[in-house]
């Protein structure tokens, strides 16, 4: 049994745990155990904390026993991307550039409230330098792959959590997402990935690149993530922007179904060039929207090109990163993001003023779409994935253009509003697809529900790659 602990969902670990059908302890072995036993060739891993993990699970036991669970996830295993601080971990966030040797005493916010839940930390995930591009691989800890093709990238930057949830190394991990960085990989790898309304989940300290920067849960199955909104959800002081706590039970209507939902479909959102074999794949899922009672209507918002807008908000939080290194630091960087950072000095003040402008337009007249539709479907990705260790998938595309392969995300990053990837089938080559839901500006539910409702209607999520 213990062979299969690792790929139980974390709703059904609470469950075992409550019945002592297995421990904590049980389950961070078997967990452990799968990282060791594929992260050699998969990359996900740029700290495994395997001792520590072993003693927080050992406590966790010890309160199952008594009856007396600390939170919603006691004893359950988390893995954190390498950009959100853990007490005690180094968080280098991909880059040779951050000094190991400093204090880390502090828990990002949805850290410290997974760990007031009793959650077990296994270990870090990998990002690209940053998490400044749509792939993962960094200077610091290489190429992270591909659990169903070790040969093709899992996207990025939350590329690690992806892989870690999709190879079955724990059922909870957290992403960050800034223009796709959660919903990417999700596409990528076959997992369920939520981007919630900015301020949701609450952040700290505050991404270098903005208010497009959202914290959201990476789980194999929707129930999980609601699970885990019902933690990170909760406030944090020391995140300004955060929006106001509700005290919402993400769980409670999440099997309410998508009858009577007014969906609009937007198969290209614009120009975009889609592969047929995703074209198709979506299109299914969307027809199965409708037979579960969603009123479907194909529209397109019709909003103008946001890259150039998010180009210039997205470089400029590069060059407040990066842009006063010393001239040693900044040739250990990543060849990439050195180069966007030399772009970024040419952008001037009223360039980024303009781009301000252009997404507060773009804001707005998504507020306007959305009153007539409750939920807005696409394409998570228009391709499959790619070659590992690549930018692109085209040879000759240039620093910066992982930009022209997503445009199905980064605009929701710029308008803040609640989006999805849920797994909505496999290529002939066994590459996975997704399906992008985008809800309402704070109406994170609805696609949680809407999400829930597919993937009840399918098995996608009960798919698993053939790991070597």
């Amino acid at each position: 049994m213990s062979e299969e602990l690792n790929w139980k969902s974390a709703v059904k670990l609470m469950k075992g745990y409550a019945r002592r059908r297995f421990s904590p302890v049980e389950v961070a072995k078997a967990c452990l155990a799968q990282i060791e036993k594929h992260d050699g060739s998969l990359n996900a891993m740029c700290g495994v904390h395997a001792e520590e993990a072993l003693a927080q699970a050992k406590v966790s036991e010890a309160r199952w026993q008594k009856g007396e669970p600390q939170g919603p996830v006691d004893g359950v295993p988390v893995l954190v991307k390498d950009l959100l601080l853990v007490k005690g971990w180094k968080t280098l966030r991909g880059s040779k550039t951050v000094d190991p040797d400093q204090p880390w005493d502090h828990d990002a916010p949805s850290v410290a409230r997974l760990r007031e839940s009793g959650a077990v930390f296994l270990g870090q995930t990998t990002t690209p330098e940053f998490g400044w591009k749509g792939v993962t691989d960094s200077p610091l800890t290489g190429i992270t792959r591909n659990p169903w093709d070790a040969t093709k990238t899992p996207g990025g930057s939350s590329g690690g959590s992806a892989v870690a949830a999709a190879a079955g190394y724990g059922p909870l991990t957290l992403g960050t997402d800034g223009g796709g960085s959660i919903r990417i990989p999700a596409g990528f790898t076959g997992i369920f990935g939520l981007k919630p309304s900015f301020g949701r989940v609450p952040a700290w300290p505050l991404s270098p690149f903005g208010t497009v920067a959202h914290v959201g849960p990476m789980t194999r199955t929707v129930e999980d993530a609601a699970l885990m909104m019902n933690v990170i959800a909760q406030p944090d002081a020391r995140d300004w922007t955060s929006l106001p706590y509700d005290g919402r039970d993400y769980l409670r209507k999440l099997g309410k179904g998508v009858k009577g939902l007014r969906v609009a479909f937007s198969p290209r959102l614009g120009q975009a060039e889609v592969d047929p074999e995703i074209a198709r794949l979506v299109a299914k899922a969307v027809k199965m929207l409708g037979s579960l009672g969603a009123h479907v209507e194909p529209v397109d918002p019709g909003f103008a090109d946001p890259a150039p807008c998010f180009r210039t908000l997205w470089w400029s939080g590069a060059r407040a990163l990066l842009g006063k290194l010393p001239e040693e630091k900044l040739k250990l960087l990543d060849p990439g993001l050195a180069d966007v950072v030399e772009q970024s000095r040419a952008i001037t003040l009223d360039d980024y003023l303009d781009a301000v402008k252009a997404r507060g337009l773009l804001g707005s007249d998504m507020r306007r779409f959305m009153e007539d539709y409750d939920l807005l479907v696409t394409p998570t990705l228009p391709i499959t994935a790619f070659e590992a260790g690549k930018l692109s998938p085209a040879d000759n595309d240039g620093t910066g253009k992982w930009v022209n392969w997503t445009p199905f995300s980064y605009p929701f990053n710029l308008t803040q509003q609640p989006a999805a990837s849920v797994p909505c089938g496999f290529t002939k080559a066994g590459l996975p697809a997704g399906l992008h839901i985008v809800g309402r500006m704070f109406d994170d539910v609805t696609v949680l529900r809407a999400a829930q409702a597919y993937e009840q209607a399918t098995d996608w999520k009960e798919k698993r790659p053939r790991l070597a």
